[in-house]
């Protein structure tokens, strides 16, 4: 049977992993646009058996779920690019520079060094109802080529969402993930990440993200699901 491990560099919680990391290795083992759910923790340098059915590819840690994923194309409407100027600017103002819950998150963690973490730290863009912050893929996430990792970009559009529903100060989980990347997000090159906020029922919080070259081009989009901790 054909397993992956997810490295311990990948963590969002630090015993377990980075939910969209995660979700972008189940969206390769899919292959297109994904649709990717959460139902437990993922854990770190463990063999994760991949069961691949007709309509879903699931990972299961023995006899336990941890994500399933089938293709799926994500919906809603996607904001305007943000320059790379405003989005430094704004990740000035990151909400969580102090006080992070997860400090060595791989997407947003204050604590990850250039060159380990995606050190992604989104903040509220003036007059617009976004968050956003500049993003350099760095040679350590090439994939095929100059391309970045597919689950590097999916990574990349996980916690821009998360911040941006949880900005008043709620606490929350990946639920659901569902992408598209049309790329190409180049290693070296900057980038803009952008998310948002969409709506809330109960427990489960909406939003989306995306990720958009310097010039303004629309290379990956998602929509995420968010659960609030009880």
């Amino acid at each position: 049977m054909t397993t992956v491990t997810i490295a311990a560099r990948f963590n969002g919680p630090p015993a377990s992993a980075n939910g969209g990391w995660v979700s972008g290795i189940v969206a390769g083992l899919v292959g297109g646009h994904t649709e990717v759910t959460l139902w437990a923790p993922p854990p770190l340098e463990t063999p994760l058996d991949v069961v691949t059915g007709p309509e879903v590819v699931e990972l299961r840690d023995g006899e336990v779920v941890v994500a399933t994923g089938r293709p799926a194309e994500p919906g809603g409407t996607v904001p305007g690019p943000v320059t790379v100027s405003a989005a430094a600017a704004a990740a000035e103002h990151y909400p969580l520079r102090t006080g992070h819950p997860f400090p060595t998150c791989f997407t947003c963690g204050i604590d990850r060094a250039p060159g380990d973490g995606l050190r992604i730290f989104p903040g509220p863009v003036p007059g617009r109802d976004v968050v956003a912050a500049p993003w350099t893929p760095h040679p350590s996430l090439a994939g095929s080529g100059p391309l970045t990792h597919l689950a590097a970009v999916w990574a990349a559009l996980d916690c821009p969402a998360g911040i941006a529903v949880t900005a008043d100060g709620t606490k929350a989980v990946l639920g659901r993930m569902t992408a598209r990347v049309d790329g190409p997000v180049r290693i070296g090159h900057d980038h803009v990440v952008v998310g948002w906020a969409t709506g809330r029922d109960g427990r489960k919080l909406f939003g989306g993200s995306a990720v958009y070259t310097a010039d303004g081009a629309l290379v990956a989009r998602a929509e995420s699901t968010w659960i609030a901790a009880r």
